[in-house]
């Protein structure tokens, strides 16, 4: 029989300097809230535990407080290595003053780093992040003049070149479950997303460790053996959490756990988008051909499922994103990672694993500034940290890459009149840029890969070729110079038909 006990009972046991684990994905998926407040809650009556490292695979928390927003107070975390920060824009701010170390990974390797260390194994290696921000020779992840270790290396194996990405030992895991039985059995059922929980738990029990799961309801009833996400073996202490939620926007929902369908109509699906995101999606949707594999990424591609639907064309491709969800009507904004009426739901890791093999045929994917390289930075925009959560590996192994985002930003605003657009007001910040502040897409590794890339703009549409960024398309009612090229900080190269209709 596992142990049962309270929440404050349960982080009690984590020692001060503990490298701790934290499944979770924004929205609430997975996220163990309940165990993360008590940590801080002993922290800032007690002082301890302190200087904890903090490692965690994609961003947790609601952007106003929750998830790892909890553990954000400078002596509670030394270290945070992290996939995605956005979630928790406290923590953000002690990484750019330089409180704490902070370190950014790629998602996806993240979440294979924990099964790799819970198998023995020497690490991730892997060609995701090569020239990139993490790639050593770049930065090796570090986000600050505070962060000196060395925990990503290059390697050579057959003369190829490889990132290798250290193990460490994890003290705890956080994790959080929908029930669990006697035994410690955890399953996630009534949850929207299985995530890493399982590499987590095994990382830390493997390690030595403690695994501490949050869950709904202690249950007496026997859990089907197929639906034991963790076996019991790695469980050490179980709280129970009447109050948990199943995720941001739902108290319990069976369509968004897979365990159900829900009649969803046309208007339950419908998003309301700004012109901006609608101009750049349907220009994106074209790159789109049929029966493929597809991915879709955070911000202006969140658009692209909606456009798709309106278009008569859900059968044209098999969707995905990296909490695990295949298909199904895909949520946006905060819900990102979730799905109405998913075709199937695995575990990131095994996501992941599809990823970087190169199971998707396109991905579409945000930008927030490009440059003359077709280097493109989502990981930190000026001095504030983002983190890449699953683009780099998604990048990586995506045979096809469509960039989509704002030619500007703040204060940029058009409008459409039929198939003309009017630059209604400018933007105050270039987003094509002469080099990027970050690297979190290489052109160049891009370029000695084969891989096509695309770059999808609100007035101009960029290719990614041999020798450079070429302009291969512009709006109705965009003037070539006037309204772009006079507006990057880079030359690139240009069609020839553009050049013949400039000259007309």
């Amino acid at each position: 029989m596992k142990k049962w006990t309270d929440v404050d009972t349960a982080v009690a046991s984590i020692h001060d300097g503990a490298t701790i684990a934290i499944t979770g994905s924004g929205g609430g998926l997975l996220e163990p809230d309940a165990l993360l407040q008590a940590l801080e809650r002993r922290f800032l009556q007690t002082g301890h535990p302190c200087n904890l490292t903090v490692v965690h695979a994609l961003g947790v928390g609601d952007g106003q407080g929750s998830g790892l927003g909890r553990l954000a107070h400078a002596g509670l975390v030394r270290r945070v290595i992290g996939g995605h920060w956005v979630w928790s824009s406290a923590m953000q701010r002690l990484a750019e003053a330089g409180e704490i170390e902070a370190y950014s990974f790629p998602g996806g390797v993240i979440a294979t780093l924990f099964r790799e260390i819970g198998a023995g194994r020497p690490g991730v290696i892997t060609r995701v992040g090569l020239r990139t921000f993490v790639d050593p020779r770049i930065g090796g992840g570090k986000l600050n003049e505070a962060t000196t270790e060395d925990l990503v290396e290059l390697v050579q194996i057959g003369g190829e070149e490889y990132l290798r990405f250290k193990p460490f030992k994890v003290d705890v895991a956080l994790v959080m479950a929908s029930s669990a039985d006697d035994k410690g059995n955890l399953s996630v059922r009534h949850e929207p997303a299985d995530l890493d929980i399982y590499a987590v738990a095994l990382a830390a029990h493997n390690s030595g460790g403690k695994v501490i799961a949050q869950v709904k309801r202690r249950t007496d009833a026997y859990v089907p053996a197929r639906l034991v996400r963790v076996p019991g073996i790695l469980v050490d202490t179980t709280v129970e959490r009447q109050a948990q939620r199943q995720c941001a926007v739902s108290e319990y929902d069976p369509s968004l756990s897979g365990e159900a369908l829900a009649e969803v109509g046309d208007d339950d699906e419908k998003q309301t988008l700004d012109v901006m995101r609608e101009i750049v999606g349907e220009r994106a949707a074209r790159e789109l051909g049929r029966n493929q594999s597809v991915n879709f990424g955070f911000g202006f591609p969140g658009a692209i499922p909606e456009i798709l639907r309106a278009q008569g064309r859900r059968a044209d491709y098999w969707g995905s994103v990296e909490q695990g969800i295949h298909n199904g009507s895909m949520l946006d904004g905060a819900m990102f990672g979730a799905a109405r009426n998913a075709d199937a739901i695995l575990p990131s890791v095994d996501q992941f694993d599809f990823y970087s093999g190169g199971g998707i045929d396109v991905t579409f994917l945000g930008m927030g500034e490009f440059d003359a390289e077709g280097n493109v930075n989502v990981s930190k925009l000026g001095s504030t940290v983002v983190g890449p959560g699953g683009f780099m590996d998604i990048a990586q192994g995506a045979r096809k890459i469509v960039f989509c985002g704002a030619f500007e930003a703040k204060g940029l605003k058009v409008a459409r009149h039929d198939d003309r657009l009017e630059i209604v007001s400018p933007g105050s910040f270039p987003k094509l840029v002469k080099q990027v502040r970050h690297i979190t897409f290489s052109g160049v590794q891009a370029r000695l890969d084969g891989k096509e890339v695309i770059y999808i703009t609100e007035r101009a549409v960029f290719r990614l070729d041999p020798l450079g960024v070429t302009l291969i398309e512009i709006a109705e009612g965009v003037d070539l110079h006037r309204d772009v090229l006079s507006r990057m900080e880079f030359e690139p190269l240009i069609a020839d038909h553009l050049l013949q209709d400039a000259a007309h």
